[in-house]
């Protein structure tokens, strides 16, 4: 037995191998390449920077999360506009800006921010204004501020 012990191990990685290759993958690929995860939607991803009244609007959300998250202690400084926003579809932004931070010592800090936000009633955009209605996916760059 011990002689064939590598044998089957071999036969054995073989097979795992071989229904890798020829059963998961393909099931795979035509998961992938199915409608299952497509979504419908009217906001269209960009891979050049936009900007909208829905990524001005989402921005300022931006904006008033960091506020919130600072606190008091650090004085913000945000500007009018952003640097960038990309979409990244069903309403989705990426938005780039820099702000100026003094904290409770005066320590000015110029900082580069990016804030990922989503809006989560999809193409019914009456509650646009709404904070509720949007999600903060991510945020960057505060870090030190904290």
């Amino acid at each position: 037995m011990k002689k064939y012990k590598f044998l089957l191990f071999i036969l054995a990685l073989s097979a795992l191998l071989y229904s890798q290759i020829k059963i998961v993958l393909p099931f795979m690929v035509k998961v992938a390449a199915s409608d299952l995860f497509l979504v419908q939607s009217n906001d269209q991803a960009s891979q050049i920077a936009i900007s909208t009244p829905l990524t001005d609007i989402a921005f300022k959300h931006c904006n008033n999360y960091i506020k919130s998250e600072l606190g008091s202690d650090v004085n913000v400084i945000f500007p009018e506009k952003p640097l960038n926003v990309w979409t990244l579809g069903n309403y989705q932004y990426l938005i780039s800006a820099d702000i100026t931070a003094t904290d409770d010592k005066a320590v000015i800090n110029n900082i580069k921010y990016a804030c990922r936000i989503t809006y989560n009633d999809g193409d019914d955009q009456e509650g646009i204004l709404d904070f509720d209605n949007w999600s903060i996916n991510g945020l960057s760059g505060l870090e030190n501020l904290k």
